[in-house]
């Protein structure tokens, strides 16, 4: 394709290819390269050798750990464009390994007109400013995510963000300027991410922003991502199959895959003829909160300003209510690094302190416990959680107002029965614990269940508080990684047999809203929902990819397969909008499913723009309650379609 692709978006491929089973390029020896200025030295640390061992971290910004870099607008831009692009080598194909970065940016503007700042973001790595409004900080210039391009066995290109998870930007201005980029990039900021890859506060100006990178070799696909709290000109979905945009502005969205859906999105385009075009749109979105953001006080003192939560929004916090919410001194938390005992980090949080997890990868032999009312763990560069014990990673109690952001949680080789529990078993709901103006919330937390190594534990996330609010979080079984299996063959019966995820997302509580919920390849059910007035604005699922044989993916009523949502029988009030799930049996494609989605038909219960897909293997019957029709090798890559359940 030539140079017009700049100004065009090339045929959209209407299918997902199966994920690849990748493997990163020899790690770096040395984790956690520590590469800070301090706010206002005026200087920075060049990005050693791998092999070297980490300088010494200036005073100021030592409370933010080990692997954490501050920028300010003093630094010289050869020395800030040379660090990130270091970073970034290390970065782009470590899909598994154990570095994390958090590159912050002080108040000011980096780059100009003449030599722009070109930041490209690779996995476990946090782009953000230290601003208290996003204006505050301006990158002049690029900060992109571009497809990963590998090679096939017979020699041909495969250029893909399939699997560009892992990263996220947040807290500045981008005020995109391709000056010496070839024609193709100059006009667009190129963020082709999918899952676990947010993009919050960010206010983009200057030209395009793209979800799809159209300036490699194809096949260019994309399997879906979040925005919220930010603002763009116009946004091209690309290849993007489906996409959740969530309390942002929006001059043009161009053209959509699957399904796009829209939540309090000022100029978002109509969804009222789903599928054609396959747009969902809420003129508001029910619950919200953005999520708790580091930043520098007119003093140069760090603090962390935690939002509050609100009902019935639209458009961007940050330009409607800056001041809404609580700041907390970053004196108030307790900073732990990797080498943090579990017993220090509770001691602390029993003491009153929140939580500050610096960028890496923390083994948990017991769970962290959160048990006061408005605690804030916050976590910096991808911050992971091992659960090495067999117990839970985190636990929180029955009390309101939690907020956990930016958080991974990983699964151990002992087998975890829950890997986070927001409340216990029969304790605030139904009695009043809880506040309906101050909802516990999660906001970007992940989990695995393999990939980097095996992983086992029944159920991901448990949530049986009433009132919680989970604003975008990836729930995954992972159907490739690093250890050792061989997909396609009989490496996955290994894999269904030893990285065991029973049921990734389990909601007992009572209104309890999710805005981006992506959950996929768990072997019973992907999300079960047993609590009344549930909301869900957003949800992707694929089934597991390696079901052994049809009695492994049967269940024990006789019903061929797990549906990939599930809400309980005998609940009366349920909304879901917008939701998908895929099918991809690629160790045996003669399996068959029932149901892509299953819900009590009663008026109360609301399912809308709901869509099954076979991606290349495995039959799904129908797209809810046996109404839909069929997806199997027939119709790859054809979505079929339920516009609402119940009908009318």
């Amino acid at each position: 394709m030539t140079s017009t692709r700049r100004l065009t978006v090339p045929a959209l491929p209407i299918s997902r290819r199966p994920r690849r089973r990748l493997r990163h390029a020899a790690q770096v020896a040395a984790a956690g390269v520590v590469l800070i200025t301090a706010v206002g030295s005026g200087s920075a640390i060049a990005a050693p050798p791998p092999a070297a061992p980490p300088p010494p971290a200036p005073t100021a910004a030592a409370a933010l750990g080990t692997g954490t870099t501050v920028f300010t607008p003093a630094t010289p831009l050869a020395e800030i464009q040379a660090t990130v692009d270091a970073i970034y080598a290390r970065q782009v194909n470590n899909q598994f390994g154990t570095e994390r970065y958090a590159l912050l940016f002080a108040p000011g503007t980096y780059g100009t007109d003449a030599q722009p700042l070109h930041l490209k973001v690779g996995y476990y790595t946090e782009v953000a400013g230290l601003g208290a409004s996003p204006d505050d900080v301006t990158i002049n210039g690029k900060v992109e995510v571009y497809n990963r391009c590998l090679t096939n066995a017979d020699g041909t290109p495969n250029c893909i963000a399939l699997d560009n998870f892992w990263r996220s930007v947040s807290n500045f201005h981008l005020a995109v300027n391709g000056k010496g980029q070839d024609d193709c990039r100059a006009s667009a900021n190129f963020f082709a991410v999918s899952q676990a890859s947010p993009m919050r506060r960010v206010d983009v100006t200057g030209g395009n922003l793209s979800l799809q990178d159209y300036c490699t070799a194809g096949p260019q696909y994309a399997s879906g991502g979040f925005i919220a709290d930010s603002k763009a000109d116009t946004i091209i979905n690309g290849s993007q199959q489906q996409w959740l945009t969530r309390n942002s502005s929006v001059g043009n969205w161009t053209n959509g895959v699957w399904n796009q859906v829209f939540s309090g999105v000022e100029g978002a385009p109509s969804g009222t003829a789903f599928p054609s075009p396959p747009y969902t749109t809420l003129d508001t979105t029910p619950v919200s909160r953005e999520k708790p953001y580091l930043f520098t006080d007119a003093s140069g003192a760090y603090q962390v300003r935690v939002p509050a939560a609100h009902t019935s929004t639209r458009g961007t916090s940050w330009v409607q209510d800056r001041t809404q919410g609580r700041t907390v001194a970053l004196r108030d938390f307790f900073t732990a690094t990797p080498a943090t005992s579990v017993q220090q980090i509770n001691n602390a949080l029993a003491r009153g302190k929140n939580l500050l997890l610096t960028p890496g990868v923390y083994d948990v032999d017991k769970a962290i416990a959160v048990k006061r009312a408005g605690t804030v763990v916050l976590g910096l560069g991808m911050a992971t959680l091992t659960a090495t014990g067999g117990t839970a990673a985190m636990t929180v109690a029955d009390v309101p107002g939690v907020v956990v952001a930016g958080v991974t949680i990983d699964a151990g080789a002992r087998k975890s029965p829950v890997l986070l529990q927001v409340g216990t078993k029969n304790g605030s709901h139904g009695k009043g614990k809880v506040d309906p103006a101050n909802p516990t919330t999660l906001s970007d937390v992940f989990f695995r269940v393999g990939g980097p190594h095996v992983g086992k534990a029944d159920t991901a996330l448990e949530i049986n508080t009433d009132r919680v609010l989970v604003d975008h979080a990836w729930v995954w079984r992972a159907d490739h990684g690093e250890e050792g299996f061989t997909a396609g063959v009989e490496g996955d019966t290994d894999r269904w047999n030893t990285n065991t995820g029973r049921d990734g997302v389990v909601v007992n509580g009572d209104d309890v809203t999710a805005t981006g919920l992506f959950v996929e390849h768990f072997q019973r059910y992907n999300t079960t929902w047993n609590g009344e007035r549930g909301t869900t604005v957003l949800y992707q699922n694929e089934l597991p990819y390696d079901p052994p044989t049809q009695a492994d993916w049967t269940r024990p009523d006789g019903t061929l397969g797990y549906p990939g949502y599930a809400v309980a029988r005998g609940v009366k009030t349920h909304h879901l909008y917008g939701g998908g799930s895929y099918v991809y049996n690629r160790n045996n494609p003669s399996i068959v499913t029932e149901n892509g989605f299953e819900a009590p038909t009663t008026p109360g219960v609301q399912l809308q723009h709901l869509l099954t897909v076979n991606l290349g293997a495995g039959t799904t019957r129908h797209v809810v309650n046996g109404v839909g029709g069929q997806v199997d090798n027939s119709n790859t890559g054809t979505p079929q379609y339920v516009v609402a359940y119940p009908a009318g």
